[in-house]
């Protein structure tokens, strides 16, 4: 059985991989995760989710190795992390009372040439919201500055939202579960062996 990696430096990502109880390893991937230049949400994660999985490969050469990344799309513009508190509140009230999609790439690189990428998307529908009740809620969310849309539906993000649209809850967490099983399964490392 080859080594499973996981091309990250997110403790969220690495405690949803954790569920499956599979061992594997943590390496960061060390790629410039800039957009490009009217690049649309679908391809960055995509894009950026195989660049961290080759990154890490290119080290473990016989392991599988697990990429993703993900960013919110508002009016066709990508969220990404706002990184601090003000920005943190200017992307809360403009999704504000909107339906936001969140976008989640998943790569898995391995052995023989064995490259999938593929994006799962989860829409949220969030409440409409007072400047007030975004400011208590990154008071006592403040890792959600660290998050795409600066959303955290694990944590207290939940108390924001009014439904949520998608196939996988994990993808929002940012590591799409349900599908990495599938390809993990294609790849000769059954979850349930």
């Amino acid at each position: 059985m080859p080594e499973l990696v996981l091309a990250s430096t997110s403790p969220y990502r690495r405690a949803l991989l954790e569920r499956l109880g599979l061992p594997f390893a943590v390496e960061p991937p060390q790629v410039d995760e800039t957009p490009r230049r009217g690049e649309p949400p679908e391809a960055l994660v995509r894009r950026l989710a195989l660049a961290k999985a080759r990154a890490v490969a290119r080290r473990r050469p016989q392991a599988l190795v697990i990429g993703s990344d993900q960013v919110a799309e508002l009016d066709g513009r990508p969220l990404g992390k706002p990184g601090g508190r003000e920005a943190a509140v200017a992307q809360l009230l403009a999704l504000a009372g909107r339906r936001v999609t969140f976008h989640t790439g998943l790569a898995l690189v391995g052995p023989g040439g064995r490259e999938v990428a593929e994006v799962v998307c989860c829409a949220v529908r969030f409440r409409p919201l007072r400047r007030e009740q975004v400011e208590a809620y990154l008071a006592r969310e403040p890792e959600a500055c660290g998050c795409a849309g600066a959303f955290r539906s694990e944590g207290l993000g939940i108390a924001l939202v009014e439904a949520f649209e998608g196939e996988d809850p994990t993808a929002l967490v940012g590591l799409p579960l349900i599908r990495l099983v599938a390809l993990l399964e294609a790849a000769g490392l059954p979850v349930l062996a």
